[in-house]
């Protein structure tokens, strides 16, 4: 589905941005890229929808070569891009021929468009939308729109470079949940995130410092290694973080990344008490 093997790229032509990366993704993946600024991250989100290709080593996706330009198109239609900022994405004053954008200029024929708008905005929860204007909508929601407009591209990937970063809360919760179920339909998710609740939410978490792979695994195994992600600069979710104290404070709990599983725990502790 991707794979990056021995990626190696430069802006300036002499610091590498990514720097030796190997990683397969597999089809139908939730997987959430964590690193702090500088880290090529974002870099490498690029990589997977062909906006950037390699300096050295190869980077493949969907079983093309991103550096071969008869790949590029389809590449950029079947792997979708959403970034941080919203506004930097949406390209009409109305919703409906936003999200129509995408697909209308892959040649989807007229009377296959408009069912494409309609069904793409219902998977985001704004139905009826559609003759609003973009202008008028709240950060969560041109988020939402810009999500909309890529899935009406029906890709395979979609990626989410730090979308949720300019998201409150509530927006941060919504967003999730599309991703969840998009995840749940068979959609390959590749977040790019700094939100520790939201990779412990993912199916595998890749953490990367200085253009490298530092760790690769289920949020279990990864979100748990509180002494190395704190040498990165990385938080640890909430949830492990009180583990950890509990076990300290010699509470005989196990090293819960999730939240609600930490408090099941603590009940059933609590009831045999």
């Amino acid at each position: 589905m991707i794979e990056f093997s021995d990626v190696r790229f430069s802006y300036d032509g002499e610091t590498f941005v990514l720097d030796g990366i190997d990683l397969r993704i597999e089809r139908g993946q939730f997987v959430c890229v964590l690193g702090g600024n500088g880290s090529g991250k974002s870099t490498l989100a690029k990589h997977i929808n062909a906006l950037l290709v390699p300096d050295e080593g190869i980077a493949r996706v969907l079983d093309h070569d991103t550096s071969d330009p008869a790949s590029t198109y389809f590449i950029r239609s079947n792997a979708g891009l959403v970034f941080q900022n919203p506004d930097d994405q949406l390209v009409a004053s109305l919703i409906e021929n936003d999200v129509a954008f995408g697909p209308e200029n892959l040649g989807v024929p007229t009377e296959e468009l408009r069912q494409r708008v309609v069904d793409a905005l219902a998977d985001v929860g704004l139905q009826g939308f559609d003759k609003r204007e973009t202008s008028a909508l709240s950060g969560g929601q041109k988020q939402r729109v810009a999500i909309a407009g890529v899935l009406a591209m029906d890709p395979d990937i979609l990626i989410l470079d730090e979308a949720t970063a300019m998201l409150d809360p509530r927006g941060r919760k919504g967003l999730m949940r599309v991703c969840h179920e998009l995840h749940a339909r068979g959609m390959t998710v590749v977040m790019i995130t700094h939100f520790m609740e939201e990779a412990a939410q993912a199916e595998r978490v890749v953490v990367m410092d200085a253009g490298r792979v530092q760790l690769d695994g289920t949020p279990d195994e990864v979100l748990v290694q509180a002494a190395l992600l704190e040498h990165l600069n990385l938080d640890v979710p909430f949830a492990a973080r009180l583990s950890l104290l509990l076990q300290q404070r010699g509470v005989d709990v196990k090293t819960h990344v999730d939240a609600n599983d930490l408090k099941e725990e603590l009940c059933r502790l609590h009831s045999r008490a």
